[in-house]
């Protein structure tokens, strides 16, 4: 009877983790970005920030991947990544563009 709680609370842990963190530490997401090239959300630079992925989710994004459709516009009003990327709390999204956007090197 041990064995099988431990196996089925184990379960529940993974559904649990697996749906409650969007991009935790260590694992990526990426995001086309236009023209400027692909941004890359990575979970390790905000987890070590002291950042949680309830700091932002679902305050500022919605857990579910692809619900939110950001612009560089509504960012640099202060909105999505802009909420923090102000200048104040953390670099400005109006700033260096290469800070976030990576673009494909020619030939690959």
């Amino acid at each position: 009877m041990k064995k099988f709680t431990i196996i089925i609370a184990l379960i529940i842990a993974v559904a649990f983790v697996g749906s409650a963190m969007a991009v935790p530490p260590g694992k990526t997401a990426e995001f086309k970005g236009g023209a400027m090239g692909k941004v890359t959300f990575d979970g390790k630079i905000h987890a070590d920030k002291g950042l949680k992925c309830n700091d932002c989710h679902t305050k500022v994004f919605q857990m579910k991947k692809g619900s939110t459709k950001m612009k560089m516009a509504d960012i640099n009003a202060g909105k999505f990544c802009g909420t923090c990327h102000n200048g104040t709390k953390a670099f400005a999204s109006d700033g260096d563009c290469a800070k976030c956007h990576k673009k494909a090197a020619a030939g690959y």
